[in-house]
């Protein structure tokens, strides 16, 4: 994805796995609820487990180390939108390499080794690879 003019850079790399024409507004929302680029890159390098483990403790208040639940909603929600953009990505990958399988093997092969039905294989390899699409997801070993 490319930078955004209308996007300060920390929050621009922050969010990079949002579209350009949506990430402004989403930056105010977070600017809005006192919430800082750092807050949102913490909760993305560890993919949300902080805010998880959290969760599943048996405490009422468990929102208040993050900034009340408001916040704990927000953070959540961005987890999901990369969470969703790393699947789309990996999606697209998928296709691309079932695209070449079957430039080498049958479609029935090609279903057998995926564990997959014929049919399954044409959806595949016709889906989309185009982006964009973030290069590095954050805490990803080409970071």
């Amino acid at each position: 994805m490319s930078r955004n003019p209308g996007v300060d850079a920390a929050w621009d790399a922050v969010l990079s796995h949002r579209q350009d024409e949506t990430r402004a507004a989403v930056a105010e929302r977070f600017v809005d609820n006192g919430i800082s680029p750092t807050d949102v890159a913490s909760v993305l390098a560890d993919m949300g487990d902080g805010l998880y483990a959290a969760a599943a403790q048996d405490d009422e208040h468990w929102t208040q180390r993050f900034g009340g639940p408001l916040v704990v909603a927000l953070l959540a929600a961005e987890v999901s939108a990369l969470a969703a953009h790393l699947n789309s990505r990996a999606s697209a990958v998928r296709a691309r390499a079932t695209d070449g399988l079957l430039d080498d093997f049958s479609a029935v092969t090609v279903a057998a080794r995926l564990g997959v039905s014929r049919q399954k294989v044409y959806d595949i390899a016709r889906s989309s690879t185009s982006g964009p699409f973030i290069e590095h997801a954050p805490g990803g070993s080409h970071a």
